[in-house]
């Protein structure tokens, strides 16, 4: 395997679980993971419909800014930049991990 391919289980690093994530979870059947900053679309959709075993209809990408922290005049970054993908799933099909 080369260098820069991924494995399915390093592109999703874990799902983000929020308020907003459940309710995005219920109502529309969109889940939200970090993943691997160097991971597409399609690598995404295609670790998500292997690991799950559920079809995808589309994948959101965006990549979270950095948070900055501040000591006097100086700024140093408290949490790095990370990926976030949100997965649109069909109506009918779940993701378990989601289901608490």
């Amino acid at each position: 395997m080369p260098k820069n391919e991924l494995n399915l289980y390093d592109i999703l690093i874990r799902p983000v679980i929020t308020e907003k994530s459940h309710e995005m979870a219920d109502m529309d059947n969109k889940y939200v993971f970090e993943v691997d900053m160097r991971a597409n679309k399609i690598q995404v959709a295609e670790a998500v419909f292997k690991i799950f075993e559920v079809d995808v209809l589309r994948v959101n990408t965006m990549v979270m800014p950095p948070k900055r922290g501040r000591r006097g005049r100086k700024f140093y970054i408290r949490k790095s930049a990370w990926k976030k993908a949100v997965v649109t799933v069909p109506p009918g099909q779940s993701i378990g991990l989601f289901n608490m």
